[in-house]
């Protein structure tokens, strides 16, 4: 097992991401711990993720970490990172797993627009079951957030799984609108401006999640395209959009 310290003593420029920024300028120093795990899944396959885990006392609420289309990449592990250090346990799977994981494939983006949507649930279940067995967890008190096709993940495992409480959804697409009925948690949606792509079909989602009375706010962040948060563009947007997330996940997960 891999383990990582990482302390968080000033803002830094790259690494643990703007939010590790925002927090570290906010709180001088904090330690956390990150491991490389690995798990059953349902379906009899293991499971490789990296867990983040914050400096507190009590067991803390717990974030799913969906990654973008291309894998389980050091950026997305710097979101977990970031999770641990506005105090909660983050785990970030690699939904490659099955296939020799995301450090195995010639090319990432294409084995994971592959995946079959049902074993994508069958691992993110797998995940939150691991969550559960955690003492460090609130087993009660678990989200998920994913970005780009993670995002749209986090969205439709939102209709799969009745337990969680919060899901974020960044810049991903809604899940199959009959579904949506489903939903139990809240779900925050964060948008680029300059993503006509994704954002055509806000208007739907939103209907759709309104006629459901599920509770569904976004915002769209000025200036911003497709995978804003990875670019950090433009940086002062951008870590106001990771405080919106944290606030977010803090009001659901904290109670």
């Amino acid at each position: 097992m891999i383990h990582r310290i990482v302390k968080l003593a000033a803002p830094i420029a790259g690494g643990l991401g703007v939010l590790a920024v925002v927090l570290a300028a906010a709180r001088p120093a904090v330690d956390i711990h990150g491991e490389w795990v690995t798990y059953a899944g349902r379906s009899g396959d293991s499971v490789t993720a990296y867990v983040a885990y914050p400096e507190r006392a009590d067991p803390a609420p717990a974030v799913i970490v969906i990654h973008e289309i291309f894998g389980l990449s050091e950026w997305v592990r710097s979101v977990a990172d970031s999770l641990a250090v506005a105090g909660f346990v983050a785990i970030a799977p690699d939904l490659l797993s099955r296939r020799g994981g995301t450090d195995a494939q010639a090319n990432a983006r294409q084995a994971i627009g592959g995946l079959p949507p049902d074993s994508v649930t069958i691992d993110l279940d797998a995940t939150a079951a691991y969550l559960k067995s955690l003492k460090a967890v609130r087993g009660d008190a678990i989200g998920v957030i994913g970005f780009c096709w993670g995002g749209g993940q986090s969205f439709r495992y939102a209709t799969n799984n009745p337990e969680l409480k919060a899901a974020v959804v960044c810049y991903g697409p809604a899940p199959d609108l009959a579904t949506v009925a489903r939903i139990r948690a809240p779900v925050f949606g964060v948008y680029g401006e300059n993503d006509a792509r994704i954002n055509a079909g806000l208007p739907d989602a939103e209907r759709a999640m309104q006629a459901a009375s599920k509770r569904y706010t976004k915002t769209i962040y000025p200036g911003t395209g497709h995978g804003f948060l990875r670019t950090r563009e433009p940086a002062d947007v951008t870590a106001g959009a990771w405080r919106d997330i944290v606030g977010f996940l803090r009001a659901e997960l904290e109670q």
